[in-house]
C-alpha cells in the first residue's frame, strides 16, 4: 500500500496530525475525538492495493469499480456510507496545442475522505497545502476538502478556456491572412482544435449536474452551510461552459470562412486556367486548319500568307488578354 498511498493524515479541529499507521485505527481515532476525520490520497491503486481502504472505510463496490478503472464520466453517486465523485481536470500542453483529461475520484463518509488521481493533472496536491495553510475551513471537515477539489479544478478549466481562445486568435489571424503555402494544413489544424475543444467539453459538460446537487440538494455527509459555495463554483462553472460553447461556434464560423475562401481561391485560378486555354484554343485552331491536307485552300501560294496568318493569331491573342485582364480573370 505504501507505493500508491500518496498522503494520509488526521485532521484535528483543522490541524493536520499524524495518525495511527493502520488505517482501521486513524478512522476509529477521528470518530473518537470529535471534528477530526482522515484524509487519504491514492495514486493510480490496483484493486489489490485498493481492497484495505475498501474493507476499511466501507466502500461500495460499484464506486470502488469507478474509482479503480479510469474513463469514467464525471458524476456524483450516493451511497449509504459515503458519496462519491468523479471529475476530470484538464492540462492543456501549449507548445502541442493539445487537451488531456485526467481523472479525479473523492469519496467522503462519516470522518474520512478518500481521494484517487489518476494521471499527473491533478490538483490535489496543491488543494492539500493551500487547505493546510487555512485551518478555518479544514474545520468544516470532509465537505471543506469536497468543495476545495471541485473548486480547484473549475478554476483551472476557466484557465485553460483562456488559453484556447488566445490560440483560437492566432490560427483566427492565420486563416484571414495572405493565402500562402501552408494554407493547405489550416483546415487540419481548425478541425484537430476543434477536437481539442470537444474533449474539454467532454470533461466539463457533465459536471454540471453533480454541481447542481451539491449547490441546493440534501446530500448526506455535505454540511448545508456549504450549498453557497458549491453555487459558485456551479456559476464558474457555467461560465466556464459558456466560453467553451463560443469557442465551438467560432471554431465552426472559422471553419466556413476557410473554406468559402479556398473555394473563391479556386474559382479564380479555374477562371485563369480558363482565360489562358482559351488564348491558346485561338492559334490552334487556325493552325488546325492550315495543316490539313487539302490542295486547294486560300492564300496557301501568297508570299504574304503566312505573316498574315501569324498576324491575325497574336493580334486575336492579344484581344482576348485584353478582354480577360479588363474582367479580372488574370
Amino acid at each position: 500500500m505504501a507505493c500508491v498511498i500518496v498522503d494520509c493524515a488526521i485532521y484535528r479541529h483543522g490541524e493536520r496530525t499524524e495518525g495511527p499507521a493502520e488505517l482501521s485505527d486513524a478512522l476509529e481515532a477521528a470518530r473518537a475525538e470529535g471534528e477530526s476525520f482522515v484524509w487519504i490520497g491514492l495514486y493510480e491503486p490496483t484493486e489489490k492495493e485498493f481492497d484495505l481502504v475498501t474493507s476499511e472505510f466501507g466502500l461500495h463496490p460499484l464506486a470502488v469499480e469507478d474509482a479503480l478503472n479510469a474513463h469514467q464520466r464525471p458524476k456524483l453517486e450516493v451511497y449509504d456510507d459515503s458519496l462519491f465523485l468523479v471529475l476530470k481536470p484538464v492540462v492543456y500542453d501549449d507548445a502541442r496545442d493539445t487537451v488531456t483529461t485526467d481523472e479525479v475520484m473523492v469519496f467522503i463518509g462519516n470522518c474520512f475522505v478518500v481521494t484517487v488521481r489518476h494521471g499527473e493533472g491533478s490538483p490535489l496536491g496543491e488543494v492539500r497545502r493551500r487547505l493546510e495553510r487555512d485551518p478555518g475551513m479544514l474545520r468544516h471537515g470532509p465537505t471543506a476538502v469536497l468543495y476545495a477539489v471541485c473548486d480547484a479544478v473549475v478554476d483551472h478549466y476557466t484557465d485553460v478556456a483562456i488559453l484556447l481562445h488566445a490560440d483560437l486568435d492566432e490560427l483566427e489571424a492565420e486563416v484571414f491572412a495572405p493565402l500562402g503555402e501552408d494554407v493547405r494544413h489550416t483546415a487540419s489544424r481548425i478541425y484537430s482544435f476543434k477536437r481539442q475543444v470537444v474533449e474539454f467539453r467532454r470533461a466539463m459538460l457533465p459536471l454540471v449536474e453533480p454541481m447542481a446537487r451539491l449547490s441546493g440538494t440534501e446530500l448526506p455527509f455535505v454540511d448545508e452551510k456549504s450549498w453557497p459555495f458549491f453555487r459558485d463554483v456551479s456559476d464558474h462553472l457555467a461560465r466556464a461552459n459558456e466560453s467553451v460553447e463560443g469557442l465551438d461556434r467560432l471554431l465552426s464560423d472559422i471553419l466556413s470562412a476557410h473554406l468559402a475562401q479556398m473555394g473563391v481561391q479556386q474559382n479564380d485560378d479555374m477562371r485563369k486556367i480558363s482565360a489562358w486555354a482559351a488564348m491558346a484554343a485561338v492559334p490552334t485552331m487556325i493552325a488546325g486548319v492550315y495543316g490539313m491536307n487539302f490542295t486547294h485552300m486560300p492564300e496557301l501560294r501568297q508570299p504574304w500568307g503566312y505573316p498574315v496568318v501569324v498576324a491575325l493569331m497574336a493580334g486575336l491573342v492579344a484581344w482576348l488578354y485584353r478582354l480577360f485582364k479588363r474582367r479580372g480573370w488574370l
